[in-house]
């Protein structure tokens, strides 16, 4: 029997929790909580609206922010869509002009595209070398007729940090609107809504050990009555996103917040730890280097740049499970179009790859990974550039 690689792909998905998996199955089958949470005549339909709103509550918990704020979708690309498309499609004003950068997750770069195909002008923000959206950058571009700002709180490739707070309050102040993309930072950094200048911000479960397939969107108020719904039929979900609730998706990533908001802080640490040992380890080999600023990121993810001609992170693919690129880019081949925004050449950016820890990462995981590539990059008979 085959052994599977070392997992080092936790940006592109995470295993469900097994407390998470449990939370689920309560829903499932004729004894647990299956009824339609939209059936209120009858007691099966009114348990599960129970625990739909307890979810909501748990994953509004983590985040700061009132249980009503949050709007259940099937992930967060669907939540990117719906605060994108939704304000740019209500929009009746002179404002129309959107922002957003060159290293956002396709999700929110594909849309944006549409819009500007469409007819909205868009303004495209450069990252400096360092892989970074600089809040003056975006002070910069902001105009009167600015409508929405769309900005990732952690970029999936690099793992870098973009200061929301600073972006949120300039765009604020040019009465415009600011969606943030958290996929990748909730459970990772601390996010409190109440206080933070943001209008809409997308969540995903499947990032924070939930199941695949449910997510949320944030609607604070100033948004609120500003977006059009996406997909109709039924008005569920304050009228922004009709379809029956999946009640065992939701229960999931509702537990999977609340496992979040209880441990986080001692994960983050844990993984803190692991992620040194890590990039101290590769950082020593010969050609290797790291993509992003050295500081303001997350420990979770490492993007590191391999100098050496004929490397191939697919050669490490046997014994460890690694991103040569996100996995919202996989369909298409070439360089990441992140590391080719920060300036990297196609050859370096091809020649990059990704390591993300999480809950279930060990010591002996970190130190197989520094092996594993320091013997393929011994074995390369290139030189080194």
């Amino acid at each position: 029997m085959s052994t599977l690689p070392c997992y080092f792909d936790y940006a592109a998905t995470t295993p469900v929790d097994d407390r998470v998996i449990h939370a689920m199955v309560s829903c499932l089958g004729r004894d647990g909580t299956f009824g339609n949470p939209a059936s209120n005549s009858h007691a099966y339909g009114t348990l599960a609206r129970q625990s739909v709103e307890l979810a909501r509550r748990q994953v509004a918990e983590l985040v700061g922010c009132g249980a009503d704020d949050i709007i259940w979708t099937s992930g967060a690309t669907e939540s990117n869509n719906l605060a994108i498309k939704g304000i740019a499609q209500r929009a009746t004003g002179a404002r129309r002009h959107l922002i957003t950068s060159r290293i956002e997750h396709k999700a929110v770069v594909d849309t944006v595209r549409q819009l500007e195909l469409a007819g909205f002008p868009v303004t495209w923000l450069d990252p400096d070398a360092q892989g970074l959206i600089q809040p003056e950058a975006v002070r910069q571009a902001l105009r009167d007729d600015t409508l929405l700002v769309s900005l990732m709180l952690v970029n999936n490739e690099l793992g870098t940090l973009t200061d929301i707070a600073a972006i949120g309050q300039s765009v604020r102040e040019r009465g415009a609107l600011f969606h943030v993309d958290a996929a990748q930072g909730a459970g990772k950094v601390a996010i409190d809504l109440n206080a933070l200048p943001v209008d809409l911000m997308s969540f995903s479960a499947h990032k924070i050990y939930g199941p695949k397939g449910i997510g949320a969107l944030y609607v604070g108020d100033r948004a609120r009555g500003m977006l059009d719904a996406q997909i109709h039929g039924g008005g569920h979900e304050q009228g922004l996103r009709s379809g029956t609730l999946a009640t065992h998706q939701i229960v999931g990533m509702g537990a999977a917040y609340a496992l979040a908001s209880a441990e986080m802080q001692a994960e983050v640490e844990r993984i803190a730890a692991l992620s040194d040992r890590l990039r101290t380890g590769l950082l020593q080999l010969p050609g290797v280097s790291l993509n992003g600023d050295a500081r303001q990121r997350i420990p979770h993810t490492l993007n590191l740049c391999v100098a050496k001609p004929g490397f191939n992170a697919l050669s490490l693919a046997s014994d460890l499970a690694v991103s040569s690129t996100s996995a919202c880019n996989s369909a298409h081949s070439g360089a990441s179009h992140v590391l080719l925004a920060m300036g990297l050449s196609p050859e370096l950016a091809g020649s990059s790859l990704r390591l993300s820890l999480g809950r279930y990462t060990e010591v002996a995981d970190v130190d197989k990974a520094i092996a594993v590539i320091s013997e393929r990059l011994n074995s390369t008979s290139s030189p080194f550039w």
